[in-house]
């Protein structure tokens, strides 16, 4: 029990993949923990009672540009095609979001087209050159009614805290459309994996180098085991170092799961309810699992401030604490080889994609660290 290369820490999707590559190329052999009873961390799925896939923490929508990506997680699954669409409920009407030029024109009533539309987003837009947080970026692109429609109370049951507290980048990530894409993202690859997460990280890790114990804290076996190699951090990073500097922020999430006794309930996958009750959106993830089952499942997100961490707050106070925890992960890596990695440790949101593509480079660097060049080995 004593003869890994790595020890990593977390069974989500940077810990196996890392695990996966370090044994398939290198022939490293891993140990990786969690204190979950499952792999795949926030991205596992699970049949409800009745028989219905659903996603445990919340939806996951894969989707890449990066076509090496696609191509290393294809040996691990087939895919299906899916179609986020994602709607938003505004005083009892659906409106497409992230909003387009069908959301105006039902919004305002009047018959647009791309021209139109841009003069009537610049005609309602707040000038601001430099937004400083994301209450003035979202007036500055489409000014106050839309802003108090759908934007201001999902914002505030999201993340606890008026938008003007937030960074620019929070509601900056989501586009502002002046054509008819209704399309919740627009990577060139939308798919979901044919038989699920979990079992495409099982198939991942299921490998002789590869070894796994779940239920097991990382306190609980620090200092225990000394990999050859260097240690693959996944947990929160103000954790690792005792909370020494103080907590750093996140918000949770709680899932309520119902189930119905017809095929489909909602028009599609997600509804978000910015003005509308205490939970943010409703899923009914069979809309992208292409599941055929008589009955349906729909989760139901109530945000929170204590629990499971899922979205680092991004906030002016958290940046300044998450760099002083940083210098110490710097040099925790320098002198001991721990390398931290993954959307915990490095305190920053990550889609899926993001999060494996960082999951490859930081095998990369562990490889670089030990005089390994991983391009020469990519053949492989």
């Amino acid at each position: 029990m004593q003869d890994f290369d790595l020890l990593i820490v977390g069974a989500g999707p940077v810990g196996c993949v890392i695990a996966e590559r370090a044994a398939y190329l290198m022939g490293w052999r891993s140990l990786i923990v969690d204190k979950r009873k499952h792999i795949a961390g926030n991205c596992h799925d699970r049949y409800h009672d009745n028989g219905v896939l659903i996603h445990s923490y919340g939806p996951h929508y894969f989707r890449t540009n990066n076509p090496r990506l696609l191509g290393y997680l294809s040996r691990f699954t087939s895919w299906i095609p899916s179609n986020y669409l994602v709607k938003s409920q505004v005083n009892g009407k659906l409106y497409p979001f992230p909003i387009n030029l069908t959301t105006l024109e039902m919004f305002f009533d009047r018959k647009l087209d791309e021209v139109s539309a841009k003069a009537l987003l610049e005609e309602l837009a707040v000038p601001n050159q430099n937004p400083a947080n994301s209450e003035e970026y979202v007036l500055s692109r489409v000014g106050e009614k839309l802003y108090r429609a759908f934007y201001l109370g999902y914002t505030q049951k999201q993340w606890g805290m008026h938008p003007s507290k937030l960074a620019a980048s929070v509601c900056g990530r989501i586009p502002v459309r002046l054509n008819r894409d209704e399309r919740y993202v627009d990577h060139g690859n939308q798919v979901m994996p044919a038989h699920g997460y979990t079992r495409l990280f099982e198939t991942m890790i299921d490998h002789e180098l590869i070894h796994v114990m779940l239920q097991t804290d990382f306190a609980d076996i620090r200092g225990i085991f000394r990999p050859r190699i260097g240690t693959v951090y996944c947990g929160p990073l103000d954790q690792y170092f005792s909370c020494q500097y103080g907590k750093l922020g996140w918000r949770s999430l709680e899932f309520e799961f119902r189930d119905f006794q017809k095929e489909f309930v909602q028009p599609c996958v997600q509804i978000n309810y910015p003005n509308d009750f205490d939970y943010t959106r409703s899923v009914e993830i069979k809309h992208v699992t292409a599941q055929r089952h008589p009955e349906t499942v729909l989760s139901y997100e109530y945000p929170r401030a204590q629990g499971d961490p899922y979205y680092p707050i991004p906030s002016a106070e958290s940046a300044q604490l998450h760099n002083r925890y940083n210098l110490l992960a710097e040099r925790e890596q320098a002198e001991n080889d721990v390398f931290f990695a993954g959307r915990l440790a490095k305190y920053r949101y990550l889609n899926m994609d993001e999060a494996m593509e960082s999951a490859l480079a930081n095998f990369e660097q562990i490889c670089a660290r030990h005089g390994i060049n991983v391009e020469a080995l990519q053949g492989h």
